[in-house]
């Protein structure tokens, strides 16, 4: 699926392209797949002048759970003193939080090929090997009170501009979140599996950044959402919305 790209990428880009084969869940569950890409991610940095590569000029990047996954990557290199630092990142259309599927990019393209609502958790549940009422995710009981609180600074439909949501919005109720939900879900709030919720201290010390976002996609306003936090940080980042876009148009 990604062969054709990778060449268009490189031939148009003048560059090197490495393409990650990392393994795949749900044979292969959560982290392995961040794990892998981490893994030779470290390794072409090291080895970048093998390769005819500046090793200062090295980008990662990656679209929908590979933009997961770079964004990952971006984060686990910051305090990295032994490898030369990334020059940036690229994120096209990518899954970067489970606090709020309500958001409305999810209302909005819930139903919207390629990547339904539904879709978008049944994959992200085979990814952390869990099985689990979607209704109870689409309500927000797996998000506990101490968690809504520290997160809801950094995902809130609050942040998400007015022109995002004039193709309909409503507010959703809050729901008590479920002990149990909680604890078998614990996994997704990790970094690795949610970017957008990596510390400050992280988010700080990024690299600059494109990201690419398209209207009917349910993960629009997560792109929206990473990007003003890392501009509240001072990181420079490049924004290319895709008026007419949708999940999986690259």
């Amino acid at each position: 699926a990604y062969e054709r790209t990778c060449r268009y990428f490189c031939r148009k880009t003048n560059s090197v392209v490495v393409c990650v084969g990392y393994r795949l869940a749900p044979e292969h569950p959560f982290p392995a797949q961040f794990e892998d890409c981490l893994t030779a991610a470290i390794h072409f940095l090291r080895t970048a002048q093998d390769h005819g590569v500046d090793p200062s000029r090295i980008v990662i990047c990656g679209d929908s759970s590979g933009g997961t996954l770079t964004a990952a990557v971006a984060q686990a290199l910051v305090n990295r003193r032994d490898l030369p630092k990334l020059r940036a990142q690229i994120l096209i259309y990518p899954f970067l939080q489970c606090v709020d599927f309500n958001l409305p990019s999810y209302q909005q393209n819930e139903r919207v090929p390629i990547l339904l609502k539904e879709r978008t958790l049944v994959l992200g549940l085979k990814y952390v090997n869990e099985d689990l009422c979607l209704e109870e995710l689409f309500k927000g009981c797996h998000v506990s009170e101490d968690r809504r609180l520290k997160y809801q600074k950094w995902v809130s439909p609050d942040y998400i501009p007015q022109e995002f949501k004039t193709r309909g919005y409503k507010p959703s109720p809050t729901y008590p979140p479920s002990k149990q939900i909680c604890e078998m879900v614990e996994s997704m709030f990790d970094p690795v599996f949610s970017p957008l919720l990596a510390e400050d201290s992280v988010i700080a010390r990024l690299p600059e950044t494109f990201i690419l976002t398209c209207e009917f996609d349910v993960l629009r306003d997560d792109g929206l959402l990473y990007k003003k936090r890392l501009e509240d940080h001072g990181i420079k980042v490049t924004w290319c919305h895709l008026q007419e876009g949708f999940h999986g148009t690259v």
